[in-house]
């Protein structure tokens, strides 16, 4: 048990069901509290009301649309004038649509800008000055392997997780010295109700079935993670492995790779 957690304030986008609330149940755990964000409030009460019930700690949690930018700044103004110092951040929320760039439809590019980047960009942004006043405080951005290797019908999708990385990476550096810790979770596919939008003909999931992540297993290695200096954590760690190869060897992995690549 992560014993740095209890106690402290962590707030978790996407929280209505998937990783996000795996999350919120393992900071409840081991005595945290979890601060909930997500789009459908029925879902957030009911998650609420069972953490509560079970750990016997305060879990609040508030409903917004992530993708409206304003919106999201009133909600967080909100939840820090309500809560006073937050500690931890998890920028878990993220969507995909998995199309081919010719035949993509423009509203889903936007939102999957506006969800992947734009949100988590603005969360980081507004509490990023709590932190480091404080001079401690742990950010993760649940990013994905799609941002190592991407991949045909992912072309958005893995340029907004490229993006996560590439910010986290930063912004690790520019936070460490004065005691924030950032870290980025590299994830590949997780058994999760992501893919009913991502890929509504369920083809893509049925592919990878047996090699999908338990979000019960991911979440609770990440709060394992909190609040310690951890640069990544990358599942599953063979992934990761090819990851690597592939920036060493981008031409021969896409051609020995090709018919996994184009899976989606």
């Amino acid at each position: 048990m992560n014993e740095q957690v209890k106690g402290k304030k962590v707030l978790i986008t996407g929280a209505s069901g998937g990783i996000g609330e795996y999350l919120a149940i393992h900071v409840a755990r081991v005595g945290g509290i979890p601060i909930l964000v997500a789009r459908s409030a029925g879902k957030l009460d009911i998650i609420a009301e069972k953490i509560e019930a079970a750990f016997g700690v305060e879990c609040p949690w508030y409903k917004a649309d992530l993708s409206m930018d304003a919106e999201w700044k009133d909600v967080i103004d909100r939840i820090c004038y309500e809560h006073g110092s937050i500690d931890g951040l998890i920028n878990n929320a993220g969507i995909a649509v998995f199309d081919l760039v010719a035949e993509s439809n423009w509203q889903d590019i936007d939102r999957m800008l506006s969800v992947n980047v734009k949100s988590l960009f603005r969360t980081t942004h507004q509490l990023l000055p709590h932190f480091l006043q404080k001079g401690e405080g742990h950010i993760v951005n649940i990013a994905s392997q799609a941002g190592k290797i991407a991949t045909p019908k992912s072309a958005v999708y893995s340029a907004t997780k490229h993006a996560v990385i590439g910010f986290t990476n930063a912004l690790r550096m520019e936070v460490e010295p004065k005691g924030v810790h950032v870290t980025s979770v590299n994830l590949g596919p997780v058994r999760t109700n992501f893919f009913q939008q991502a890929d509504p003909t369920g083809s893509y999931e049925k592919s990878v079935d047996k090699i999908m992540l338990d979000p019960n297993r991911v979440a609770r290695t990440v709060v394992g993670h909190l609040f310690t200096k951890q640069r990544e954590i990358n599942l599953p760690s063979w992934m990761d492995s090819g990851s690597k190869v592939y920036s060493i060897a981008p031409v021969s992995m896409e051609k020995l790779m090709q018919k996994q690549f184009n899976k989606k």
